[in-house]
This record gives structure tokens, C-alpha cells and sequence, in this order.
């Protein structure tokens, strides 16, 4: 394709852009700490929305506070095509999840606006407000108000200051009382491509550049709060204790065992403890945990089951038991024509073929409601991830890059010449 022989990735101003974003930065936090609803995000969204403009894209922000850059395409009646991730972290967390695909996106748009190209589609750029979990106990927050997944219950949840999810969204430059007008049907989007770092370690160990996401884990979390009573930690027999941090650590445990066949993984990773002092038996704990699998009959089972386990826990135990699935999220495939598609794009440039899931959630699993997704991954090193020694070489970035651009010029002229049928099957090979 000629088109693709003029489109070239700059590693040289992908990595100016990259060294940019990182010093936006909570510098009273470990690692590069960059939470949404924060200066440092509102700083980092403003630098990025003029990098936008630079590409050629006109910027707006949405009702749900998505930072979005456009560049019209000659058949406006075309659905759009959307490439995007989110520059937000985890607290500790790291400089490539995310912001690669972001970044990614707009060197494509350069790319195109120096290159002369003209899509037949509209090409949305997006950087989705909130894809980590936030303090509400809500993730992928943007791409849920475009995908309808984002309710009033959800919009009115507070975090420990006391605000409400719908309050920080409009912080963020959102207008939440507009979000229900935001969601797109099925078929709205034309597809969604997102690059990404793997997050794991089956790239690097294999020596491979670029792979292909076969499909995007689900995820059903939890929030369980557990109320005992608080006695002198050394005048109360053990045998009289209604331990509510003792309950904690056998859900804990309970949800590690749960998951010891490798079908999928468990976490406890965020609680909290009251009255937290060490002379006074706890009686109140506050605890997520959270389960992820790429097989949904698996998920749906075991997270039934969990919520069975700690009913019997705290009656058991004489706890008072708060237990609400704060979230489900079925696995999304990847469709197996939209895999043949990133396969031709990366013979195209050479690269071997490897196709490989994701373990971890990611905006696409929302966009997935609104059209066909497809995702690249280059390789972590180690498999590091949401730590400050996330790292991912920059020339693997670019090639990536490179890939996505290729994916996107491919998929523009397939599915203006009517060969997008299809897109949307469920992949259903198996890992390579």
C-alpha cells in the first residue's frame, strides 16, 4: 500500500512527547503518580490537548470529560474509527500504561496530517478520562459514559472526602448532567484500536516486538465491609473476639485459594482498618477485592462462589457483613477478522505473528459495546507494571506506532470498500 510506505512514525518526537507527559507528576508521591481529578492531570490534559491541535486534530472535551481530537474524513456519513488509551495512573505507578497508547495516537494523526493522507472515516484521538480505578470504586470512568455503561448510581458514589464521582467529573471539565446524551449505540464507532504496553512478561521473554491481543480480561470487584467490635487487644480471650481484620484475612486468603488453578487471578489491594491503633482488637475493616479471568463462565462461577464464602465467613465468625459488586465486566474477544487485519499490518512490516491475551482491563472493554475492537501490545520489561520500574523501550513504542498506523490505514479502505463485515466475531483461535 503506498499510503503506507509515506507513513512514518518519528521515534525522535515520540519520545520528546513521552519525556514531556512524564514530568507531569504528583511530586509528593513515589513513582510517577499522575491521578485523575488532580492539577497534575488538568496540567498534563492541557499540554496534551495543544500537541493535539499541533497534529491537526480539533480538541473538545465531552460530557464525560474525554479529551477527544478529531480530523474529518472524506465520507462524513462513515462511522468513526477511534484510537486512544488514558494518561492517567495508579498511585506508584509507572510511565508507559496508557500513555503510550495516547501518545501513539497522536504521532499516527501527525503522521497523516504531514503525509497528505485523507481517511474516508473520521478519526477520533481519544484520551479516556479515569481507565484506573478510582477512589469512587469505578474504573474505565470516560469510555463508560460513551459506552452507556456509566449510571446514576455510579455518578452519585463518594470518595473519602465526601464528593461524588459526578462532582469530579465536572471538576475534570465534564458536564454530567449531559452524560446519559452521551452513549453511542452499536455500530456508532466503526473500530476502536488501541496500542499498549503488554504489562506481562510473554513479549520480552520470547523476544518479540508486537503482539496481538486475542481478547481483554473480565473483572469483578468487590467492596466488603466487616463490622466486629473493638476491645483491649490485651485483656479480651481470644475465644470471646469478634475480630473484624481477622474476618479480612480469611476473605483474603480465601479468594487466594480460590484462584489457585491458574484459570484466571485474585487480589485483595486496597483496605483499611478501624480504629487502626495496636493496642485495640479492630472492628472494622473496609476491603476490595477484586477477580479476573479471560473465561466468562469461570468468572461468573467464581465470583458467586466468592460471595458465598464470605456470607459464611462472618456469620461464622459473629461479623456484621456489607457486600456489594461494585463491578462486572464480562471478557471481551478480540474479532478474529480484526486479528487477520493486525496480522496483515504487522507482515507488512516484517514482524512475526504472535497473538497473546490480555490480563489486564482496559478502555477497550467499554468500546467493545459501541463497535469492533483491536489491540497491539509491545513488550514490559520483566513484565513490570503499575510500579515505577514500568519500562518499555522507545523504539518498540515507535514500531508499535508504526503497527497501529498501518492497522489504521488497512481498516479506513476495508471497511469504506464494505469489507467490515464480520469485524465483530468473536475470535475463537487459540494462543499462539
Amino acid at each position: 500500500m503506498d499510503e503506507t510506505r509515506q507513513f512514518d512514525v518519528r521515534e525522535d518526537r515520540l519520545t520528546a512527547d513521552w519525556e514531556m507527559l512524564s514530568t507531569f507528576r504528583d511530586a509528593s508521591a513515589p513513582g510517577w503518580t499522575r491521578r485523575p481529578f488532580t492539577p497534575e492531570y488538568a496540567a498534563a490534559r492541557a499540554w496534551l490537548r495543544a500537541r493535539m491541535e499541533a497534529a491537526g486534530l480539533r480538541t473538545e472535551l465531552d460530557a464525560g470529560a474525554n479529551l477527544i481530537g478529531r480530523r474529518p474524513g472524506m465520507r462524513r456519513e462513515l462511522p468513526p474509527i477511534v484510537l486512544g488509551s488514558h494518561i492517567d495512573t495508579v498511585a506508584g505507578g509507572g510511565r508507559f500504561d496508557g500513555m503510550v497508547g495516547v501518545l501513539a495516537a497522536v504521532e499516527v494523526a501527525r503522521c497523516l496530517d504531514e503525509a497528505g493522507i485523507r481517511l474516508a472515516h473520521d478519526l477520533e484521538v481519544v484520551d479516556f478520562l479515569a481507565e484506573e480505578p478510582t477512589d469512587f470504586g469505578v474504573s474505565t470512568v470516560g469510555s463508560r459514559a460513551i459506552a452507556g455503561a456509566l449510571d446514576a448510581d455510579m455518578l452519585a458514589r463518594r470518595d473519602a472526602q465526601g464528593r461524588t464521582l459526578a462532582e469530579a467529573i465536572a471538576s475534570a471539565g465534564g458536564r454530567p448532567n449531559e452524560i446519559a446524551a452521551l452513549r453511542r449505540e452499536m455500530g456508532a464507532v466503526a473500530a476502536y484500536l488501541e496500542l499498549h504496553v503488554e504489562q506481562g512478561p510473554a513479549l520480552e521473554a520470547e523476544g518479540l516486538r508486537v503482539g496481538i491481543v486475542t481478547g481483554i480480561t473480565g473483572i469483578a470487584r468487590y467492596r466488603v465491609e466487616l463490622t466486629g467490635r473493638p476491645d483491649h487487644a490485651g485483656t479480651t480471650p481470644m475465644a470471646t473476639r469478634r475480630d473484624a481484620f481477622a474476618g479480612a484475612a480469611e476473605v483474603a486468603l480465601a479468594l487466594e485459594a480460590l484462584w489457585q488453578d491458574g484459570k484466571g487471578v485474585g487480589t485483595v489491594g486496597r483496605a483499611t482498618v478501624e480504629p487502626n491503633a495496636t493496642n485495640v482488637v479492630p472492628g472494622l475493616v473496609e476491603l476490595w477485592a477484586e477477580m479476573r479471568s479471560v473465561d466468562g463462565p469461570v468468572l461468573a462461577e467464581r465470583r458467586d462462589r466468592f460471595a458465598v464464602m464470605v456470607r459464611e465467613m462472618a456469620a461464622r465468625r459473629g461479623l456484621g457483613l456489607e457486600l456489594g459488586l461494585v463491578s462486572s465486566e464480562e471478557p471481551v474477544p478480540v474479532g478474529a477478522r480484526m486479528q487477520a487485519l493486525l496480522e496483515e499490518s504487522l507482515t507488512e512490516l516484517g514482524l512475526p505473528i504472535r497473538r497473546l491475551p490480555s490480563f489486564a482491563g482496559h478502555d477497550g472493554n467499554q468500546l467493545a459495546k459501541v463497535g469492533p475492537i483491536g489491540m497491539l501490545f509491545v513488550p514490559s520489561k520483566d513484565g513490570r507494571s503499575h510500579c515505577p520500574e514500568e519500562w518499555t523501550d522507545l523504539a518498540d513504542v515507535a514500531l508499535g506506532a508504526q503497527a497501529l498506523g498501518a492497522a489504521l490505514l488497512h481498516l479506513d479502505a476495508r471497511l469504506d470498500a464494505g469489507d467490515g463485515h464480520g469485524l465483530e466475531e468473536a475470535a475463537h483461535a487459540s494462543d499462539s
